[in-house]
């Protein structure tokens, strides 16, 4: 067999025609026992991400709070995932994704626990940094999972999974709004403590024994290891090439980051500042760009299939920077809110295919290289937002996020043409 034939039987590639080349798949379903706990752990995720999102206000309230001593509060959240991402690529590559998941989401559910008990700004960082451990752990675990099963489906199915954390956090808001009433913070995040707990229980039990999925090779893309790879290459030319490939991949994350973490905390206030919609309509248009991006999620591994993954992220990218335009500049309401659509409909793909690239080319560890660029994306988004909206508006602002989505839509292209030639 060829290497472009080994290589093309582990992943599908962009070419669909090709795909008739590749070996059957190791699985007879391609919904087997691994792929629906790990979407579990996926979708719970989100809801505990979302459960604690949704009390913020409560929280803040709690403990007497500025808006810049919550700010700085948050930021913990944000440092304790950051610096636990690359250590928790270290864990996978020792002990297995897999373990390193479920112990994520059980620290992660219970770490969900603690924002009710802190009563002072402080012990809220303290118990965010814990928060955002868990977190960037299981974003970090539950990835390299997801890029080791792929190869083992031999179906580009990683949009799903990330479908499965978009619905989990739209289960998690609207779950969450509702009990905000009946039940206080406490109760609340203690409920979403025990659902978490039990999802991790019984979706780890048939994840750890389900047959693991061979480890992806560091250094080849989209291939599990063989003795036979290294014969013959540079080890130093293929580092430096891996290193290149993440960095890249991890530049589509962060520009795709860029654009959700922009969109999360500035679409309500243009709707309702600039372009004059209702609250109400306000919170309809960013529910619609949330349940496009899940909807084009869920479409994901059609689209991978039938146009390849390359070409999904650059007509995803251009969607959404087409979409960010008519959103931020159009006069009326509902042209607005089909922009926003637009926006969650192509970026839907984007950072799940550059974190499964990213994995293919790198392990464990290109995950959480990749996965840390897109979340320092997803910080400086809403910021560099702010900023820009006090010097010349939040419209023109905003259409930053049609350059970002650009520049995540190219990149691949490159990507894609590196591959090839490695090949």
């Amino acid at each position: 067999m060829s290497l472009r034939n080994k290589i093309g039987s582990r992943t599908p590639p962009d070419d669909p025609s090709s795909q008739s080349r590749s070996t059957p798949p190791v699985t007879d379903s391609p919904w087997g026992p691994a792929r629906v706990a790990l979407t579990a752990f996926f979708a719970i995720d989100g809801f505990l991400f979302a459960a604690w999102v949704v009390r913020i206000p409560d929280i803040r309230s709690q403990v007497s709070a500025s808006h810049s001593a919550l700010g700085l509060a948050l930021l913990c959240l944000s440092i304790g995932a950051v610096l636990t991402m690359p250590m928790v690529g270290r864990l996978c590559l020792r002990y297995g994704s897999r373990p390193v998941t479920v112990g994520s989401l059980a620290l992660l559910s219970l770490a969900v626990l603690l924002p009710a008990h802190a009563h002072s700004v402080t012990a809220l960082g303290g118990v965010l940094l814990l928060f955002g451990a868990g977190y960037g752990g299981a974003n970090v675990a539950m990835n390299s999972a997801a890029v080791d099963l792929v190869a083992q489906l031999r179906r580009p199915v990683m949009p799903s999974f990330h479908a499965g954390y978009s619905f989990g956090g739209l289960a998690g808001t609207g779950v969450s709004g509702l009990l905000a009433g009946p039940l206080s913070t406490a109760w609340a995040l203690a409920l979403s403590a025990v659902l978490g707990m039990t999802v991790t229980l019984g979706a780890g039990i048939v994840l750890l024994r389900s047959p693991a999925a061979a480890p992806v090779a560091p250094g080849r893309t989209g291939r599990t290891a063989e003795p036979s790879d290294s014969a013959g290459a540079n080890p130093g030319s293929v580092r430096t090439h891996t290193r290149l490939l993440v960095l890249l991949l991890g530049l589509t994350a962060l520009c795709t980051a860029y654009g959700e973490g922009a969109i999360a905390d500035w679409t309500t206030l243009h709707l309702t500042d600039d372009v004059h919609a209702s609250s109400v309509v306000a919170a309809t248009g960013y529910g619609a760009y949330a349940f496009a991006m899940a909807g084009g999620r869920v479409g994901g591994t059609w689209l991978s299939i039938r146009l390849g993954q390359t070409r999904l992220m650059l007509l995803g990218g251009l969607t959404a920077a087409v979409g960010m335009l008519i959103a931020a500049l159009a006069p009326a309401v509902p042209v607005a809110i089909c922009g926003f659509v637009l926006v969650g409909l192509g970026l839907a793909n984007l950072f799940p295919l550059a974190i499964a690239r990213a994995g293919a080319a790198g392990g464990p560890q290109g995950v959480a290289f990749a996965s840390s660029l897109g979340y320092g994306g997803m910080l400086i988004g809403p910021v560099v937002i702010g900023f820009l909206a006090d010097a010349a508006g939040l419209p023109l602002a905003l259409t930053t996020v049609a350059v970002a989505a650009t520049v995540a839509a190219l990149l691949p292209l490159s990507v894609g043409r590196r591959v090839t030639d490695d090949r």
